[in-house]
C-alpha cells in the first residue's frame, strides 16, 4: 500500500450525513477481483444521470472538486455493509484523506488498512470546514500526518489524533501483508525448525 505522510490537495465537501457503502459503491460492481479500477463507479447513482451523463447537481461534479484528494463530510460515513470495496473505489477516485464527526467502525478500519486517512473531527470543526470550502473554492487544505496536523492558506491549523499503530502502518505504507513479510526471517525459521 501506498505510504501516507503528507497531502496537499483539494477538498470537495459533500454535506451529507449517513452515507452508506452502497451509496459509495452500488453493488452492481462488485464484480471485479482486484482493487482497481472502482473509481469511475464512485457514488455512482448520485455522479451520473440516467442517460449516463454527469449529474451537475452532485457535488463531486463541480468545477471546484475536480481533483480533490480530500473529501468532507458528515456524520456515520461509511455505514451500511462492511464491504471494502467502498475504500477502493474512494482511493482508486483519488482521495487520500475523508474527514467527518463519524465513521462505521468497519469502514474506519477498511481505510487504514488501504492506505485513506480517515480523521474524526468535532461537528463544529466540520461546519466551520464546510464553510471555508463554500468560501474559498477551490477550497485546499494540507494534511500532515507526521505532525498530525490540518492546515490551510487561510489560517486554519488544528491538531488531530491517529491511534499510534495505525499511525506507524500509514507512514511506512503496511497494510496487513506487509506487516505480516516483516517478520519473515522469524517465519522461515519457524518453518525451518519445523520441517515445513
Amino acid at each position: 500500500m501506498q505510504a501516507f505522510t503528507k497531502v496537499t490537495g483539494v477538498v470537495a465537501a459533500m454535506d451529507r450525513a449517513n452515507v452508506d457503502t452502497d451509496q459509495i459503491i452500488p453493488k452492481q460492481f462488485l464484480k471485479r477481483i482486484e482493487r482497481t479500477g472502482f473509481g469511475q463507479f464512485l457514488f455512482f447513482d448520485w455522479r451520473f444521470l440516467d442517460d449516463g451523463s454527469d449529474n451537475p447537481e452532485f457535488e463531486l461534479n463541480q468545477p471546484n472538486a475536480r481533483g480533490a484528494s480530500i473529501l468532507l463530510t458528515r456524520r456515520n460515513f461509511g455505514s451500511g455493509s462492511s464491504r471494502e470495496h467502498a475504500v477502493w473505489a474512494l482511493e482508486d477516485y483519488g482521495f487520500r484523506v475523508v474527514l467527518a464527526p463519524s465513521f462505521a467502525d468497519i469502514f474506519f478500519s477498511n481505510c487504514f488498512k488501504n492506505g485513506v486517512l480517515p480523521i474524526k473531527l468535532s461537528e463544529a470543526l466540520i461546519d466551520d470546514l464546510i464553510e471555508r470550502a463554500a468560501q474559498h473554492a477551490p477550497y485546499r487544505m494540507t494534511v500532515d500526518l507526521e505532525t498530525c496536523t490540518l492546515t490551510d492558506e487561510h489560517g486554519l491549523s488544528v491538531e488531530f489524533e491517529v491511534q499510534s499503530f495505525r499511525r506507524h502502518c500509514l507512514l511506512n505504507g503496511l497494510d496487513d501483508i506487509a506487516l505480516t513479510l516483516e517478520q519473515e526471517s522469524k517465519i522461515t525459521q519457524y518453518e525451518t525448525a519445523h520441517g515445513k
